[in-house]
């Protein structure tokens, strides 16, 4: 028979064992402990999550790496392109919602915050079905748009149409997850993504691989393994979401639409779906640039990306819980306690990264032999590349929650803008002498032939200059007028 209490016990001790963090950056005093304590609690069962599902990513990239061609991992990430487009879709609208129920909760609204959560669905419906049927009629076309290779341009195709169609049920476990993580639950998204990521792995083994019973499906296998598990964490989502007792619900009946309510989910929402939509369709003549440079620079990218993942991946947590906890320090009426979690929550981020990065650089050439030994060279340079920007991620995706929760979400998106303008310019010159576009009549030759190196500087340069258009806008002070005078959680007047 289990023994539940013994499973507390040894949960209680982790968590005490894991908030010496906090307090130790207390005592240092980098922090106030106690919100240090607070948004780290939050933080932690998103970071779990995230890492759980950049495993996953990382777990794709190295199935196909080692069932497939380096064609097919170059066809998987610019596949994956694509779906950013439908999942940062998501991301914002879903960041909309923690931002609106956050506020209304911590004034008190929780029926006006639930009704917040069937706006989000219905908005996931319009955008979704589309994104959809796009996918399966133009899949082919649009890998084509980015390499000549016909193996990738094939691989990617056939990943895109299959995975796309659990492209709602993404829609529905983001909106579900950020609605009770801005309600104050961080860890109830974590355990279905403790159940359904660990599925999704197993699938994805199963079907690339053609293991026990299973065909042998190879990058198939890859989109069915997370086009199923997907669908089955939106459907436990649902049924969280449909039933009592999480702090939030969602009501299927009664009143269906809000135009005040859509308006500023919206309103929160536009600046990062733009955001996400710059940052995933600037990718496309980065891809392009990696392209001219070789099918295993495509792969070594995409691998060096995926793993250094894992030392961004706090930033999510922290980015969440600071949302959440300046959201409901202005629904509260309390501006002064939300600049507070802003600055300490980046704080705690920073720390947190710094030291995963650094072990990730240092042992950079051991972790790209396991996932290749055709570009060790290549991935360990972009692992340690991207181990450099890790501070600037940070920084950036904790302000960007805190001025999310505000609901200012207009000047990251210029971060985001300057810092592609940034990548694009610089990235232009690694292509060879000579090489000429023609735009609008005009014809430009960017190319100065600095290949790698030119990719090098353009990452680093674009993730700097977010965070520090992001730190500005939080310094200024300005995101509490904009809270304000949207309305939504706004703490009730004592007249």
């Amino acid at each position: 028979m289990i023994d539940r209490s013994h499973f507390e016990r040894v949960r209680d001790r982790v968590y005490s064992i894991l908030f010496l963090f906090p307090a130790a950056l207390g005592r240092l005093g980098l922090l106030d402990r106690d919100r240090g304590e607070e948004a780290f609690d939050l933080a932690l069962p998103v970071m779990v999550t995230g890492t759980v599902r950049t495993i996953l990513r990382t777990a794709d990239f190295f199935m196909v790496s080692l069932a497939l061609p380096a064609a097919a991992v170059a066809g998987l990430e610019f596949a994956f392109q694509y779906f950013f487009v439908g999942f940062g879709l998501a991301l914002a609208l879903s960041s909309g919602t923690i931002s609106v129920v956050s506020r209304l909760k911590g004034a008190g609204d929780h029926d006006r915050a639930n009704f917040a959560i069937k706006q989000s669905v219905w908005l996931s419906v319009l955008i979704s079905v589309p994104l959809i049927a796009v996918a399966q009629v133009y899949a082919a076309p649009l890998i084509d748009l980015l390499t000549n290779d016909p193996a990738a341009i094939e691989q990617g195709a056939i990943y895109l149409r299959i995975v796309t169609y659990a492209l709602l049920f993404r829609f529905l476990s983001m909106i579900a997850a950020r609605a009770l993580q801005g309600s104050g639950d961080t860890r109830t998204p974590m355990y279905v993504n403790l159940l359904t990521v660990p599925t999704n792995i197993a699938l994805n083994a199963v079907l690339i691989f053609g293991l026990g019973p299973f065909p042998e499906l190879g990058i198939a296998g890859a989109a069915w393994g997370t086009a199923i598990s997907e669908t089955l964490s939106g459907l436990i989502f649902l049924y969280l979401l449909l039933a009592d007792g999480h702090g939030v619900r969602l009501r299927l009946g009664g009143k269906q639409w809000d135009t005040g309510l859509a308006s500023e989910l919206v309103r929160v929402a536009a600046p990062l779906a733009g955001s996400r939509l710059v940052g995933t369709f600037g990718r496309f003549p980065f891809l392009f640039v990696l392209a001219t440079l070789g099918t295993p620079v495509v792969a070594a990218f995409a691998i060096g990306r995926r793993v250094i993942m894992l030392a961004m991946m706090p930033a999510w947590g922290y980015s969440t819980a600071s949302s959440t906890l300046v959201g409901q320090a202005l629904g509260a009426g309390d501006e002064q306690a939300a600049a507070r979690y802003g600055w300490d929550t980046t704080t705690i981020a920073l720390v947190t990264q710094l030291l995963i990065a650094a072990v990730m650089a240092a042992f950079a050439r051991q972790i790209a032999v396991v996932f290749t030994a055709d570009t060790v060279a290549l991935t360990t340079g972009f692992i340690r590349v991207f181990a450099l920007t890790v501070a600037a991620f940070s920084v950036a995706r904790s302000m960007r929650g805190a001025l999310r929760g505000a609901g200012d979400t207009t000047w990251p998106l210029y971060g985001k803008v300057a810092g592609l303008a940034a990548r694009l310019g610089i990235v232009a010159l690694a292509l060879p002498v000579g090489t000429t576009f023609t735009l609008v009549g005009l014809s430009v030759a960017p190319g100065l032939g600095l290949g790698i190196t030119a990719v090098y500087a353009a990452i680093l340069v674009d993730f700097y200059i977010q965070a520090g258009v992001n730190v500005a806008r939080f310094r200024t002070g300005k995101w509490k007028a904009i809270a304000a005078r949207s309305g939504a959680g706004q703490a009730p007047s004592d007249d």
